[in-house]
């Protein structure tokens, strides 16, 4: 009997120590639902969409992982008032758009394949899918998650905004 409820425990430790996913993302998401970072509606970009879900909190919802990581590194600026260290994180593997631990995945940056926002971190459940896509996609660089960082991100987007910029000039010159 002792065995048996020394097996028990043992197996609880082990979910405890690599902490299984106590909830799920969204598979509907509301027509209306919009981007904390920059607004758009995130419904239109079904195969780009991520979610934070932190405990007893409404899941967020975002267009894309770059998105995603600015509101994770700096919630404040976002109107977010919780830390999300312990949040899940969900990202959609790009080939087959199944929702994956996104604190497990693997990141292709620098693609030629452009997000809703422009440049993007494209996700993937397998080493080997990312490096396929990168191969075949020009990518440069393999990232995880806790390999992102705050400043990388926010490169990322202050490019995407430069060239908005330079296309509304382009554009007011025509």
């Amino acid at each position: 009997m002792k065995l048996k409820w020394g097996a028990v425990l043992c197996c609880l430790k082990v979910l405890l120590i690599f902490g299984t996913a106590v909830s799920e993302p969204l598979q509907e998401i509301d027509a209306n639902e919009k981007c904390p970072v920059c607004g758009m509606f995130v419904a239109k970009y079904d195969q780009w969409l991520t979610q934070i879900v932190n405990e007893n909190e409404t899941p967020l919802v975002f267009d894309g992982v770059k998105d995603m990581m600015a509101y994770y590194f700096n919630y404040a600026l976002y109107g977010g008032d919780m830390e999300l260290t312990q949040a899940e994180i969900w990202v959609r593997n790009y080939y087959t758009l199944d929702y994956i631990n996104g604190r497990t995945a693997f990141y292709v940056v620098g693609s030629d394949v452009l997000g809703p926002m422009g440049d993007e971190l494209i996700p993937f459940s397998t080493l080997q899918e990312a490096e396929n896509f990168k191969k075949d996609h020009q990518g440069t660089t393999i990232l995880r998650f806790d390999e992102i960082g705050a400043a990388q991100i926010m490169e990322m987007k202050k490019k995407h905004m430069m060239k908005m910029k330079k296309k509304k000039v382009m554009k007011q010159a025509n």
